[in-house]
């Protein structure tokens, strides 16, 4: 029964009606349970599941008049069952219903969004496999630092999200327990066994000790997760906005025909949708930080967390759900400019060489601060002067002192910047 709406848009699981449907799943399922265990007669209970249901406009007119969504609820639900109704509900009270309804719709929400998360993964994999071996330069402080190569840049985010979906894997089964323990959790007017046999129907664990509410730890949890998940998307855009300046342009969004970039420029493309989406894990990350406000409630519970939830369920689920779908378009989408990243490669003129001779000079006995000087000497220089690296370095005599040209040969090898990517891909993708 939970996986039901997995399938569904993220949005339509989020509307109105479909709140009080799982409101309503959440009482049957307690009926049943009462049912069987010989508190609801037969009769009753093929009535209650024959005609239990509600028309929202209804719903809606009562609580104009009650100001309570449950018992606006409950009576719209009524008027269609009839007398069977006075079992509905039964020794409930509100949080019963509306806490083990949240797990159905938090888990069901979370399994679309680790669909969506997968479905990413598998890009960023193509991406990753694709592009094994195509050096480029890597950077530090946005600086030319050492060639690494844009197969193992994506296989880096593969990892990351794969650590994202494990904690998402873990966040879902916090969230997946319901309670129907009364109105202070002690089962004054409900059985423990009720709500066990209740909770296994909705697919729901028990929580082991509740109070009116499910405590919110759990919550806190589940959207703190999400945060991460989003901060993990916004390093991913950042690092695709910097890949698309027109200084590096190595990567780029997609253009499509017709597009615009600029109202008053008709020659800018832009990285729109990465900015757009590292504008939206702000809002998950603040969002998350009011799931953590409402942890702390007064004694059993307040009703201070149920409008902060109200908004913070669907906004959160619905901006993760879009934000993972968008990103991996974009990374269908995405241009790879290999030409610029071997021309990049170039600008620092062999600069990026510096450590190899650094640590080779040490091998032969030179004390380190004494080689780096020789070969920070040399870089500074090279820098300085518009001049090749590896061509300086062969022709300084102090450093041929203890290397040869065959050495030197081996030292500008770049492909001694892939030396162990093969056993990074194992690690990663095993």
């Amino acid at each position: 029964m939970i996986e039901r709406y997995t399938k569904k848009e993220m949005g339509e699981l989020w509307t109105q009606e479909n709140r009080f449907r799982a409101w309503l799943e959440v009482e049957l399922a307690i009926c049943e349970a009462w049912h069987e265990l010989g508190a609801i007669p037969a009769g009753d209970m093929e009535n209650i599941r024959s005609r239990a249901d509600f028309e929202l406009h209804r719903i809606l007119e009562i609580e104009e008049r009650t100001k309570h969504d449950v018992i606006a609820f409950l009576s719209a639900v009524e008027e269609k069952v009839g007398s069977s109704a006075r079992y509905i509900h039964l020794g409930c009270t509100s949080s019963d219903i509306v806490d083990t309804a949240n797990a159905l719709l938090l888990y069901r929400a979370g399994k679309i969004i680790a669909k969506a998360l997968e479905e990413l993964m598998e890009s960023l994999s193509g991406l990753s496999r694709r592009y094994r071996g195509r050096l480029m330069m890597g950077r530090t402080h946005g600086i030319h630092a050492e060639p690494i190569s844009f197969g193992q840049k994506m296989a880096g985010f593969y990892a990351e999200m794969r650590r994202h979906q494990v904690r998402w894997e873990a966040s879902l089964e916090q969230i997946r327990v319901g309670k129907i323990s009364g109105a202070v959790g002690t089962y004054a007017h409900l059985d423990p066994e009720l709500e066990e046999r209740a909770c296994k129907k909705l697919g729901l664990e028990v929580d082991p000790v509740s109070t009116q509410i499910v405590q919110r730890d759990r919550y806190a949890d589940y959207f703190t997760t999400l945060a991460l998940m989003a901060g993990g998307i916004e390093r991913l855009c950042v690092e695709l906005r910097h890949l698309q300046r027109t200084e590096v342009l190595e990567a780029e969004e997609g253009f499509t025909k017709g597009q615009k970039g600029s109202s008053a420029m008709p020659h800018k493309k832009n990285p729109i949708s990465a900015e757009n989406l590292t504008g939206l894990s702000r809002l998950v990350r603040s969002n998350a930080l009011a799931s953590m406000e409402n942890m702390a409630l007064w004694h059993e519970r307040d009703i201070s967390h149920s409008s902060v939830e109200r908004v913070i369920m669907p906004d959160s689920t619905i901006l993760m759900h879009y934000m993972l779908t968008r990103l991996k378009g974009v990374l269908d989408r995405l241009q790879i400019n290999e030409s610029n990243m071997e021309h990049n490669l170039d600008l620092s003129m062999g600069l990026y060489f510096s450590q190899r001779v650094l640590l080779a000079l040490v091998e032969k006995g030179l004390e380190r601060q004494e080689a780096y000087e020789l070969v920070q000497e040399d870089a500074m220089y090279c820098w300085d002067h518009k001049i090749n690296f590896p061509d300086r370095v062969r022709e300084n005599q102090k450093v041929l002192e203890h290397l040869t040209q065959g050495e030197l040969d081996q030292i500008f090898d770049r492909g001694y910047y892939l030396k162990h990517e093969d056993l990074v891909y194992k690690r990663v993708f095993n």
